[in-house]
């Protein structure tokens, strides 16, 4: 069956269909609720949500566009309603340069590790970093999504990049003295 078939029968409120498109993207749309999540149970909990949203709203989606990238604003939306309801995203103005540039060197650093050090930053932090640097929202978008001035937005943006660049700063000095 076709993903057109299958998202058609799902407007339906057809079980089987959604539970396929369940199958299909649950993989993906999980990956997306850890990298706005603080751990796996949340993860799992925006996850869930998400997906009842877009059951609940399928009928909406007009085949114009990636049905994925439509999930994926939901999702990303799911999880920020979840931080909005918790109010952990205060506003936080630092004098901080816009741009803290961070050198990795690709040897030493593992995928696994930077996604560690991004999922510890403080939430509002992650949050701003997200949508930033690995979603691609302008600063006037995430202040939009978010509700902070967009100020804030890069002034977060840039804690946040001070925070990584730190931490891979000293993990490549703990890999340096074990090298010696």
């Amino acid at each position: 069956m076709s993903l057109k078939q299958l998202i058609l029968n799902c407007k339906r409120s057809d079980i089987k269909a959604q539970s396929e498109v369940y199958h299909l993207f649950a993989g993906k749309m999980f990956a997306l609720c850890l990298k706005y999540s603080k751990n796996k149970q949340e993860a799992e909990d925006n996850l869930q949500d998400a997906f009842i949203t877009i059951f609940d709203k399928i009928s909406q989606y007009k085949f114009r566009g990636s049905f994925e990238g439509w999930m994926k604003r939901i999702v990303i939306n799911t999880a920020l309603q979840t931080y909005r309801q918790k109010n952990v995203l205060n506003l936080i103005e630092d004098n901080l340069p816009d741009e803290v540039e961070l050198e990795v060197n690709d040897e030493n650093i593992s995928l696994e590790f930077l996604l560690k050090i991004i999922q510890e930053l403080p939430e509002r932090y992650r949050m701003v970093f997200n949508l930033y640097v690995l979603d691609g929202y302008s600063h006037k978008e995430v202040s939009h999504l978010l509700g902070i001035a967009e100020g804030t937005s890069k002034s977060n943006l840039s804690r946040a990049r001070l925070i990584l660049k730190e931490k891979v700063e000293l993990n490549q000095q703990q890999l340096n003295v074990g090298l010696f």
